[in-house]
């Protein structure tokens, strides 16, 4: 099976995979509650008084989630400001329904340029920073590769238009940092090689 890994700086960023119960549960709620608050406002909402409560809750249950997808999706939260910044990987098998649903995205995901990465090869980045007066949802950048088999993105979204700009870099430094792992069975034991690209 394929599976994503990074090696994202810990100076930075703060993964939610894999961390379970008290050990990031203060970013997780951030993030999510900034993910939250976004996708409410997008939708014409207005904050909910149980809305801290559903973070919480979501924060708790998000770990587990990602320890289901087994590898296949990996997240991070901005360390200095987990409110300011959630990035998130994703491996999905290339199936011809799926290339038909990016071939048929809006216009605006045309405008995209070309992005190298040490493992991956040349993708593809699209960058959306909108207006500060725009009532749009928030800036997001988002990074795509095709390995033929398998589609690997990388999006991270941004809670503050003024400040995007000053994270992009780190952003491109953790989407020049993903890798597909491949798990092969050794012999006719039940043992696992992985192997790393590197």
């Amino acid at each position: 099976m394929s599976r994503l890994h990074a090696d994202a700086d810990p100076a930075r960023w703060v993964p939610v995979t894999g961390s379970l119960g008290w050990r990031g549960r203060r970013h997780r709620k951030a993030a999510i509650s900034m993910l939250m608050q976004q996708a409410n406002a997008a939708m014409g909402g207005t904050p909910r008084p149980g809305g801290r409560f559903a973070a919480w809750a979501m924060s708790q249950a998000a770990p587990l989630l990602m320890r289901k997808a087994d590898g296949r999706v990996l997240a991070w939260v901005w360390k200095d400001d987990p409110s300011l910044l959630v990035a998130m990987a994703q491996i999905q098998q290339a199936t011809p329904q799926l290339r038909v649903a990016r071939a048929s995205m809006p216009m605006e995901y045309d405008d995209t340029e070309s992005f190298r990465n040490p493992y991956l090869g040349v993708g593809e980045k699209l960058a959306v920073t909108l207006p500060s007066g725009d009532p749009a949802p928030p800036p997001f950048v988002t990074y795509t590769w095709d390995t033929g088999t398998h589609f690997v993105t990388l999006t991270a979204v941004c809670s503050d238009r003024e400040r995007v700009g000053t994270v992009l870099a780190a952003v491109d430094d953790l989407a020049r940092a993903l890798r597909v792992v491949d798990d092969l069975p050794v012999g006719s034991s039940p043992d696992v090689l992985r192997l790393d690209p590197s």
